[in-house]
């Protein structure tokens, strides 16, 4: 093809190479959203809403891109900016790492914490190159292809999704565990540059040509002579030893050094440090001290930090530790090898509520259970905080065992927000307990158990005959005074919601307290977010408004469906894993088999479709009912593992299904169809990811967000149905 030729001449002969591009799109995409991730949760110290953020900025990112994309259309040369784009799409995914590490403490305090506006803006910014570029890429691919095939938007959108299940596949089950992130978005460069080269080299142009082979020399010259994930780590850490960074499957690891203390840092927040004496012996004696002659005790989380060791002062017989991340016990055991060096701690790599599930009859009754978890910020962690967990709890304690846990840092003031987490907790914890007693230690602890409950800690402890370093009676008279323990008490005894597995209340608590930090108003932006939205809704098509419903719903249902399977199963990432495989393999099997199809009414197939998603997310609240009663039987995992892996596949079939005829049914040109449906899949998606975790599950519950959605699935079947053919 001469210069100046146009794609669209001859596009048979370079539809294989777009779509192939697509393909490594789509590996990127995920691999890159997966990473990005975790580094923004460790930058910005995140909860459940830095999460929510995030991901939406990234979906809105990518719908501008894909509106932008409609100018694509007119391009005379479509190819020559496929190029172009494909060879950005491998080179900014590193580029924007690295600049994350090395200048999230040039713009913002180092060690502060960092407001939701400022991360908002700073994701964004930070998100916006690699998406413009991404959601620009496939409405570009459906111009090309438009040449070739009226279905052009199907093929772009199964080859994207194809790509994005391997990529995720890879992720999960390979990379995560074996490589540093630079290493695993050097993969998906490894598919893009060659791929350009070979489309440069076929159109003759060898301007871009000379570009993609630059690009791609200077990424080798990038790996082989400069280690950034070394480099990177301590410029971020730039007055600590480095001994470890790395992956886990659950986040990014860093364990440093600094004046002989160790500390493990954990997607950014410290998560152990060997010299914090406050919070291990906290932790173990404000529990101990109420029963100082138990023999089995369970600790879930923190044993790595001290806890484990310090248990053993009561002359315990047996400590059983529960920790899920593999890599955190692999690295404790070499940097702190002296905090699980004892025959009497017993590790237990495993989920806590899965390790409860077991009804093993010969299985320990513990004396004393104590949770060393992070605080409820995100839905994850707060499945042990809910009135299911508490009653799996319960049955596995001795006749009167004490259950310990802390929630909020306390200096003397309880405000309005730390109070409703307490209440909340107190009341959740008395669904099972008929006593709860709270300590305000450095954190407010929180003690339950049928048998009675003492505040005399020092006189316990003193009895036990047990040193600690630090709380010994002085500390505990300053901390255990009259006006600190009646200040907790009436706190908690405000009226506040159950925290429940199928509806978290205690992480919107949370998340209440965590903004009241900071003096950022969110009025402003979230008006101006609203007014956009709504300015948006009232243009929009009927055809482009079910497929922002599908992608509402395909975002906020498969939320719904992980956190269930989290609070019926447990944290088992591998079979998570699945599920989200599970559910990308459905959007691309419900593309294939709609991309196939000869459909004489689009629109009316449409309709249906939308029907079809209602009827399901009208459902998905019975079916996890279901499997809730199943789970309570000690049912196998597998069992439920398969009804919600087979939910959400049926779920994202019918989404992909419908953005395949969506793509037939738009009434203007293909380069605009392609446009407005990918912005109005992405934006609905950002819209739901943003809703579904920040408000409508903890306020509402996974059955409220169901019926939502089914609703507004319902109104755009009748749209579509009644919309001109």
């Amino acid at each position: 093809m001469a210069e100046g030729q146009t794609a669209s001449a001859a596009p048979h002969r370079y539809d294989r190479l777009v779509v192939l591009t697509i393909g490594g799109l789509g590996v990127s995409a995920i691999l890159t959203q997966l990473v990005l991730l975790r580094e923004m949760l460790s930058a910005f110290c995140g909860n459940e809403m830095v999460l929510g953020i995030i991901l939406g900025n990234w979906l809105l990112a990518t719908g501008l891109g894909s509106f932008l994309g409609r100018t694509a259309g007119k391009l005379k040369n479509p190819l020559a900016l496929l190029i172009v784009a494909g060879v950005l799409i491998a080179v900014l995914p590193p580029a924007e790492v690295a600049a994350l590490r090395i200048f999230r403490d040039q713009v913002f305090t180092r060690g502060a914490m960092i407001g939701a506006v400022q991360t908002a803006a700073a994701s964004f910014l930070l998100l916006l190159p690699y998406c413009l570029v991404s959601g620009y890429l496939l409405t570009l691919a459906c111009s090309v292809l438009f040449g070739s095939s009226e279905r052009a938007i199907g093929r772009v959108y199964l080859a994207d999704s194809i790509g994005g299940i391997a990529g995720g596949v890879l992720f999960s089950f390979v990379l995560v565990q074996r490589l540093d992130h630079f290493t695993v978005l050097y993969l998906p460069a490894a598919i893009l540059l060659p791929l350009a080269c070979l489309t440069a080299w076929r159109l003759r142009r060898w301007s871009l040509l000379g570009v993609a082979l630059a690009a791609s020399a200077g990424l080798i010259a990038v790996i082989v002579g400069t280690n950034l994930e070394n480099l990177t780590t301590r410029l971020q850490y730039p007055f600590q030893k480095i001994l470890f960074s790395g992956n886990s499957p659950y986040g990014r690891l860093v364990v440093t050094e600094s004046a002989g203390q160790v500390n493990f840092i954990e997607n950014g927040l410290p998560a152990v440090s060997s010299g914090d004496v406050q919070q291990v012996e906290e932790t173990v004696h404000y529990a101990m001290a109420q029963r100082p002659g138990a023999k089995q005790v369970l600790l879930i989380g923190g044993g790595v930090s001290g806890t484990a060791r310090e248990i053993l002062k009561y002359g315990v017989r047996d400590v059983t530790y529960v920790e899920l991340d593999p890599r955190v016990i692999e690295l404790g055991r070499r940097f702190l090898p002296a905090s699980l060096y004892d025959p009497r701690i017993h590790v237990v790599n495993t989920d806590g509520r899965q390790f409860l599930r077991r009804t093993d009859p010969a299985a320990p009754q513990f004396d004393v259970a104590i949770l060393d978890t992070p605080e409820p910020a995100t839905a994850q962690v707060n499945r042990f905080y809910t009135a299911e967990f508490f009653a799996q709890l319960k049955r596995r304690l001795a006749p009167g065992g004490v259950v310990s846990l802390a929630i909020g840092q306390f200096d003397g003031h309880v405000g309005p927000e730390l109070a409703r987490m307490l209440a909340s907790a107190r009341r959740t914890l008395e669904t099972s307990f008929a006593h709860v007693l709270l300590i305000p230690g450095g954190r407010v602890f929180l003690l339950a158990s049928d048998g009675p409950l003492y505040a005399d800690v020092a006189a316990r402890i003193e009895a036990a005959g047990v040193v600690p370093k630090l709380v010994q009676r002085h500390y505990l008279d300053a901390m255990l005074t009259p006006d600190r323990l009646a200040a907790v008490q009436v706190a908690s005894a405000q009226p506040a919601d159950v925290n429940k597995d199928f509806r978290p209340i205690l992480y919107y608590y949370h998340l209440l307290y965590w903004t009241s930090q900071f003096a950022t108003a969110w009025s402003i932006p979230l008006a101006v977010g609203a007014i956009v939205l709504v300015i948006y809704l009232a243009g929009m098509r009927a055809v482009p408004f079910a497929i922002l419903t599908s992608g509402f719903s395909a975002s906020a249902m498969e939320i719904v469906l992980l956190l269930g399977f989290q609070a019926l199963c447990g944290s088992v990432y591998y079979q998570l894993g699945v599920i989200v495989t599970a559910f990308m393999a459905g959007l691309a099997i419900g593309a294939g088999i709609a991309n196939r199809l000869t459909v004489c009414a689009p629109r009316v197939s449409l309709a249906v479709l939308s029907a079809a998603i209602a009827i399901l997310a009208g459902v998905i609240p019975f079916i996890l009912s279901m499997l809730k009663v199943l789970a309570g039987w000690t049912g196998p995992v597998l069992i439920i593992q398969a009804a919600v892996a087979v939910t959400a596949a049926v779920l994202a079939g019918l989404v992909g299904a419908q953005f395949c005829l969506a793509g037939r049914a738009g009434a203007a040109g293909g380069t605009l169809t392609a446009s407005r449906l990918y912005t109005a899949d992405l934006v609905g998606a950002c819209v739901g990811a943003l809703l579904a975790s920040a408000v409508l599950i903890p306020l509402g519950g996974l059955a409220a967000t169901c019926l939502l959605a089914a609703g507004l699935n319902v109104a755009a079947a009748v749209a579509v149905g009644r919309s001109k053919t």
